[in-house]
């Protein structure tokens, strides 16, 4: 009560709003405006479901999507190398029959053994599997592996001899070759 009391401009500015809309709401009810803003509103009302509606749908959309991307990546993953593995049961099939041969020679062996590489170099260059061997090349640490420096003739820091040949596939290193690099005498 002593608020009141001590700001009575306070106290009539609120009477004065309240009466305003008080008149505001008889002047609506009146004129019919009311019922025209109820229509506005229930139209109102009925647009929000609708874009709730499809929020929701679109929302569903995206993990579907997301859903059946990550099925599509499991199964690449779990079966790209189904092409490459029927390629490389034609190279064990060799290798079986030619264990399986009762009178070979070491001749006959040679002559297998050549095919069943020769078979093999054709699935890697199928899949793009390069040999990596570089007697001769600058040593290149992202594709060879130092095993050790001889001192040589050639030229410093070329590879002098090849210990294990490395691979890439596509261009990427698959194993580096293992190498002996020159130096300076």
């Amino acid at each position: 009560m002593q608020e009141a009391d001590q700001n009575p401009d306070s106290n009539n500015e609120l009477h004065k709003q309240l009466n305003n809309e008080e008149l505001l709401d008889n002047d609506l009810q009146q004129s019919g405006v009311a019922g025209s803003l109820d229509d506005r509103i229930s139209e109102l009302e009925a647009q929000l479901t609708e874009a709730q509606a499809a929020v929701l749908y679109v929302k569903a959309e995206g993990e579907n999507i997301r859903r059946r991307t990550a099925d599509d990546i499991d199964k690449a993953r779990k079966f790209a190398l189904e092409k490459f593995s029927g390629e490389l049961l034609a190279v064990k099939d060799s290798l079986d029959g030619a264990l399986a041969v009762e009178n070979a020679t070491v001749e006959s062996y040679k002559s297998g053994v050549e095919l069943t590489a020769k078979q093999l170099l054709n699935v890697f260059e199928k899949f793009n599997i390069e040999e990596v061997n570089p007697v001769g090349e600058k040593f290149d640490p992202n594709k060879h592996q130092a095993i050790s420096m001889l001192e040589s003739d050639a030229e410093p820091n070329t590879v002098i001899t090849v210990l294990q040949k490395g691979y890439t596939l596509n261009e990427r290193v698959l194993r580096p070759a293992l190498v002996m690099v020159a130096k300076a005498k």
